[in-house]
């Protein structure tokens, strides 16, 4: 059997830039993140809460300001009187007394004016600068109405009401309007937003203070758990206990417990592996050096013993090849647990390989004269048998089946390699069928595990082959089933040299079926 092709890099593309910034990206802080998304919208809304605050103090400054100049004008509508001679038209009449003329000018800040229009709009007393309100804005007479307005450059907040008294045909109710600056309103708006205001400003540095100690306290669970997990030791890997951890991260403590779990059973199972790899190296190990110094201690007689050399030689030879077959078998088993370099997408024609096989094993089964055959498709019918695997790991695994069944059939025996289809074309199945003496159905679980052997087989192995049998398997999805081959009586079976013939022992692989549609 051949090495797989070594691993080699793809060129490299223009992608790979671009996966660069990627790889590259700053770890993210979930302290700052969480800061950010709390602060961000805080400090947005500050200066909305700004916008809202001066429209609002608007509002409160102009209400008081507002009912005062609507009285005004109401005070000044009630000196407006119709009179005139009897047959002529009524002309209207405005008179100020002191008393009102002393309330317009009352106000040390702000300028106040004042219109009264006649009953044919004509100017009676005020400001004749004044503008006449719109038609679309008349109101019904006696109620007053405000607008804001412009009277030379300067930003005027103007009360107005048509007065109501009755008129004549071509005649409109007497206007009345009442303007005044802006100053007070100002002043007062501009009080309120720094009643509002400035305490915000004392106010936001310590809630961004309050936000930022709360998250540190929130977050301080988290470092006392990373503490505890710096301070173990490395060949700590109970289980981290949850009721110590805040609830939220109870879903990731359990995450890295089930993660520690794994790992010390992978620990445990590559200790394992080791010592038993350690023992069964061991005693070829021993052969070897027990034989070279019995081969030493015969060349040094006088006269030398060559019959007992050649022995011992004979057995250092037959040592080292099962040190390094089991050397094999271990480099083996680490391929096929080796995830991370196979590529299991290769269409893989599982009857040629099974054929191949079979011819490479033809002379080692002539030597012990056991029938060793193959049933399966013609290399023409291979494709509806074909696999999606890894073609090295695949013949790994056939080669151990069929190596394993050699071993274990005595003198005379039949090994059959079989590759069969599913009639629903869902699986590929392949078989390794022989006429040992079978494996017991307690001991068919652990035949499995690495360095298990059947109790009095009398076969010298390793106990890797169904191990590695079953981690390729395993990694191709397939279902291995062991069972009794019953093959006692199959026509052509006959005792030679008195070997007695078991049940045998029939390997039942179930690949999942690839076909080229796919």
């Amino acid at each position: 059997m051949t090495d797989p092709a070594p691993h080699r890099l793809p060129p490299a593309s223009d992608d790979a830039g671009a996966d660069a910034p990627a790889a590259a990206r700053e770890q993210v802080s979930l302290f700052g993140e969480i800061l950010d998304w709390m602060l961000a919208p805080l400090l947005l809304l500050w200066p909305m809460s700004v916008l809202l605050t001066w429209l609002v103090a608007q509002g409160i400054a102009n209400k008081p300001f507002d009912r005062a100049l609507g009285d005004m004008a109401q005070l000044l509508a009630t000196q407006v009187s119709i009179d005139g001679p009897p047959n002529q038209p009524a002309q209207a009449r405005f008179s100020l007394p002191a008393a009102a003329a002393q309330a317009l000018h009352t106000e040390p800040e702000d300028t106040v004016y004042y219109q009264v229009l006649g009953l044919r709009g004509e100017f009676l007393s005020g400001d004749r600068t004044l503008r006449v309100p719109d038609d679309e804005a008349r109101a019904p007479p006696g109620e007053v109405r405000f607008r804001d307005d412009i009277l030379q450059a300067e930003a005027i907040r103007v009360a107005y009401l048509w007065v109501d008294m009755p008129v004549g045909p071509g005649q409109s109710q007497p206007l009345v309007q009442v303007a005044e600056t802006l100053g007070k309103r100002s002043r007062l708006a501009t009080e309120i937003i720094k009643g509002v205001i400035v305490p915000q400003f004392v106010i936001l540095p310590i809630a961004v203070l309050l936000v930022w100690l709360a998250l540190a306290r929130g977050i301080s669970p988290l470092n006392e758990l990373q503490q505890r997990i710096r301070r173990r030791d490395s060949a700590d890997l109970s289980p981290i206990d949850e009721r110590e951890a805040p609830e939220e991260v109870s879903p990731l403590v359990r995450a890295i417990n089930d993660l520690l779990s794994r790992l010390d059973r992978s620990i445990r199972t590559q200790k394992n592996f080791i010592a038993d790899a350690a023992h069964q190296l061991k005693t070829p190990l021993a052969g070897l050096r027990t034989q070279a110094e019995l081969a030493q201690r015969e060349l040094d007689a006088e006269p030398p013993k060559v019959q007992q050399v050649r022995r011992s030689l004979q057995q250092i030879a037959r040592s080292s090849q099962r040190a390094a077959n089991m050397v094999n078998q271990l480099l083996a088993l680490a391929r096929a647990e080796d995830k991370e370099h196979h590529n299991l997408n290769q269409t893989v024609a599982l009857g040629r390989l099974a054929r191949e096989t079979v011819q490479d094993f033809v002379p080692r089964a002539m030597d012990r004269r056991i029938d060793l055959g193959y049933e399966g498709p013609e290399p023409s019918a291979d494709a509806p048998l074909a696999v999606r695997g890894h073609p090295v790991l695949l013949l790994e695994a056939l080669r151990n089946l069929v190596d394993n069944a050699l071993l274990y059939t005595p003198v005379g025996g039949t090994v059959t390699v079989r590759v069969l289809p599913d009639p629903f074309g869902q699986v590929v199945v392949l078989q390794v069928e022989d006429s040992g003496p079978g494996i017991p159905a307690s001991e068919r679980a652990q035949v499995f595990e690495p360095f298990y052997r059947v109790l009095d087989s009398g076969v010298d192995g390793s106990g890797l082959g169904l191990a590695i049998v079953r981690e390729i398997a395993r990694q191709h999805g397939a279902e291995i089933v062991l069972e009794d081959a019953n093959e006692r009586h199959r026509p052509g079976l006959n005792e030679q040299a008195g070997a007695a013939f078991g049940p045998g022992a029939l390997f039942t692989l179930r690949f999942p079926a690839w076909t080229p549609d796919e």
